[in-house]
């Protein structure tokens, strides 16, 4: 999707639900990423597809696992900013690489039925997934999916406060 912001809705409603085993921000940092290939396409009128090599799930999974290294140093950084949000956090290693490469993986699923350029399979030219969902129905879910996205943020939120004041 040209807007990634539209990834967001679907992402949290993944990745939230199961943040014991999903590093949260490494997924939506992966998902994100992800885009910048596009963007760079459009900014600079590159003579290459919109969704190139970095919409593959080869590529992609390279693009993943390099967030989740990148972002491993910075994993006390993150569990304060995730505390701000007043969501809980503990990662590994493991956690945040197998993260980076859900997050892309997902970001290919919803883009590939869209975009005929997209060649998830890559070395191989097809794409199974096109045409499966019209735009219209990617672009509406993925709209739609804040809302959830936002409902289970919350129940997180007032779940982790109820612990903190049985604990009390």
């Amino acid at each position: 999707m040209p807007f990634t912001p539209f990834h967001f809705g679907p992402h949290a409603c993944v990745s939230l639900p199961l943040q014991r085993h999903i590093d949260v921000p490494v997924f939506l940092a992966s998902n994100i990423a992800i885009d910048i290939e596009p963007l760079l396409v459009m900014m600079y009128r590159l003579n290459y597809p919109l969704h190139g090599y970095c919409h593959t799930f080869l590529i992609g999974s390279l693009i993943g696992l390099f967030w989740g290294f990148i972002l491993f140093p910075f994993r006390r950084l993150i569990g304060n900013a995730m505390s701000f949000l007043r969501l809980p956090y503990s990662s590994t290693l493991s956690k945040m690489l197998l993260s980076g490469i859900l997050g892309v993986w997902l970001h290919i699923l919803f883009d590939a039925p869209l975009y005929q350029d997209i060649r998830a399979f890559y070395p191989l030219t097809i794409n199974p997934f096109l045409g499966l969902f019209s735009m219209k129905v990617i672009y509406g879910a993925s709209a739609l999916l804040f809302l959830p996205a936002l409902m289970i943020y919350l129940s997180i939120v007032l779940s982790q406060k109820a612990k903190i004041k049985e604990s009390s």
